[in-house]
């Protein structure tokens, strides 16, 4: 059976998160918190009510989202390059019967896993220390987002581990690329601001629809149906341009 060899390694994964887990939430609750406390309610009274709500509550939705998919890029980029530039695990994976495909479907489901874990560890903190709240109801929506949200940056994570060699080059692109496609997406201001010629662009963008529509999803329990599909289109399209890369890669 194909996945066999895909959950025994998501399982040895999930063993290593289990023994560093206390460490690994109280670091990625610190970044969103410590952007919280300063835009949120430092800022707040200097921006007042955006989309007719607070301000601190209007980013609360995108700070959970966005730790979520950096969890999910950022395992997946460091652990497939640790695992196949440092402690050649990809090489002892290849002498045994696990498949390519199981080895990027396994670190794929890895990093996407961190993702939902720390997602939710940041939601549960914002909840507890601010006046965020959601009906339940709203919650199923917005997983519908956040689920393919977080498989998309996890296969980016993937493709980025599969053709990088060199740690330093990993951490320009996230400066350069994945963190501006997140800044951009609306997470700390409507996507109205944008001036009109330049919206239509930025609407085009997959992490645009992800950050504006989990949001809309958990506030106002709204459901594009249009966000959703351009979020899953690309999950499956990055998907199977991940699997292809690190098949080759392998192949050298």
């Amino acid at each position: 059976m194909i996945m066999r060899g895909s959950l025994a390694i998501w399982m040895r994964d999930m063993q290593v998160l289990r023994r560093a887990i206390f460490s690994e939430l109280v670091a990625v609750v610190a970044y969103p918190l410590t952007i919280y406390l300063a835009f949120g309610i430092g800022m707040q009274s200097y921006i007042g009510a955006v989309e007719g709500s607070p301000y601190s509550l209007f980013i609360a939705p995108g700070l959970i989202t966005m730790t979520a998919v950096n969890a999910a890029y950022n395992e997946s980029v460091w652990s497939l390059w640790f695992h196949r530039r440092v402690q050649f695990t990809v090489e002892s994976y290849r002498v045994t019967p696990i498949s390519v495909s199981e080895i990027i479907i396994a670190k794929i489901c890895t990093g996407f896993t961190h993702g939902i874990i720390k997602g939710c560890a940041v939601g549960l903190v914002i909840f507890a220390i601010t006046p965020f709240r959601f009906p339940i109801e709203h919650l199923f929506n917005y997983l519908v987002f956040l689920i393919p949200g977080s498989a998309l940056f996890s296969c980016a994570g993937v493709i980025s581990g599969t053709v990088m060699d060199k740690p330093e080059t990993i951490g320009k692109v996230e400066a350069v690329l994945v963190m501006p496609l997140i800044f951009m997406s609306g997470l700390f201001f409507p996507l109205s601001s944008y001036p009109p010629d330049v919206l239509p662009w930025v609407r085009a963008i997959p992490t645009t629809a992800l950050f504006e529509g989990a949001r809309r999803a958990l506030v106002s329990g709204d459901m594009s149906t249009l966000h959703v599909l351009q979020v899953s289109v690309s999950a499956v399209i990055l998907f199977a341009v991940a699997v292809w890369i690190f098949r080759r890669k392998m192949a050298e």
